[in-house]
């Protein structure tokens, strides 16, 4: 049985991941996962926006900031990166000489795909006098084209580390862009990207969530609309967001992110209560529908196999590396 289900591995993962392949569904996944990990020194990093289960069993869990810099430290063999395309890229940007896998290849990004490589080297041809700030959620070859990486954790001390002479370009966040220009007093000019789950959130529906539980604050991610974020009591970092649910006397709150968030805020503080805030649509629309590629079942077979591997050009690697580099020097103490 094990040859034949090697075979279906085989056939399956291809450059994707695994999508047919069944296992036993009496299976103990979390011991077996474990197991592995164990015998193979490999380490389980998952996102904030990940199922609870993966989180549960995750060794660090965190947003891209922490997860960078855990990658970056790491002494582990192997890297098993629970989260999207463009965070297991970094991981293996930062950690060459080291296996990185990846439980679905089709777990991608709105906002990296919102930035293509080549269109993108045109606009930084035309504004070749500004300094590019990326955010994290962007691919490889974006990264190498930036002069400094940023998440929504440093981005505010990164804006900040560029006189203020100095024009910018802060790429693929629209959302993310505006807020920091406000923020900070800038005029960097922004490239037109934005997050699917953050722009499907409705400000009609949260406004009257927010008459209907009026003891509740309602906190945000940057990377919502400009309306969302003006009838915040908070806004922050997935990071933050979670901080200030544990430390604000708040006992209700309305969580303006990717759901994910909530598994963490209700084991941080489990006598609160946490409301995901309401969408467009009549669906689970504030879940990414890519963070939720990866499951328990497809994180066993990952590791099992050690497919799918993110494998990068080393010269593209090498490019890509400069600006995170960058990033987690301007950050220490940040994160972590």
């Amino acid at each position: 049985m094990e040859q034949e289900e090697l075979i279906t591995i085989k056939k399956s993962v291809k450059s994707f991941g695994f999508y047919d392949v069944k296992i036993n569904p009496t299976l103990d996944l979390f011991y077996e996962i474990e197991k592995l990990k164990k015998e193979k020194n490999a380490v389980l990093l998952a996102h904030y926006y990940q199922d609870s289960d993966i989180q549960d069993i995750a060794d660090f869990i965190g947003d891209s900031l922490k997860l960078a810099q855990v990658a970056k430290q790491t002494k582990a063999d192997i890297i098993l990166f629970a989260g999207v395309h463009f965070m297991a890229e970094t991981a293996k940007i930062l950690n060459p000489t080291k296996k990185v896998i990846l439980p679905d290849l089709n777990a991608g990004c709105s906002l990296s795909e919102s930035c293509p490589e080549d269109i993108f080297k045109k606009f930084k041809e035309k504004n070749s006098d500004h300094k590019i700030i990326s955010y994290i959620n962007c691919s490889a070859g974006i990264k190498a084209l930036s002069d400094v990486i940023c998440t929504s954790s440093n981005a505010k001390a990164i804006i900040e580390s560029f006189p203020k002479e100095q024009k910018l370009i802060f790429a693929p966040d629209r959302n993310l862009g505006a807020y920091l220009n406000k923020t900070t007093g800038r005029e960097m000019l922004l490239w037109n990207g934005a997050c699917l789950v953050h722009e499907n959130f409705n400000l009609e529906k949260i406004t009257k969530t927010k008459e209907q539980n009026k003891s509740a604050k309602t906190i945000a991610h940057p990377e919502c609309e400009e309306a969302i974020l003006r009838i915040a009591d908070f806004v922050g970092s997935t990071s933050a967001l979670l901080k200030f649910t544990k430390t604000d006397e708040a006992e209700e709150f309305i969580v303006v992110t990717e759901a994910g968030i909530i598994h963490q805020m209700e084991i941080e503080s489990p006598k609160k209560r946490f409301i995901p805030a309401p969408t467009n649509n009549n669906c689970a629309c504030n879940n990414c529908p890519h963070m939720k590629l990866n499951t328990l079942e497809k994180i066993y077979l990952c590791l099992k196999y050690e497919q799918p591997e993110i494998i990068l050009d080393e010269k593209l690697r090498a490019d890509a590396e400069t600006p995170i580099l960058k990033m987690l020097e301007i950050s220490k103490g940040v994160g972590l």
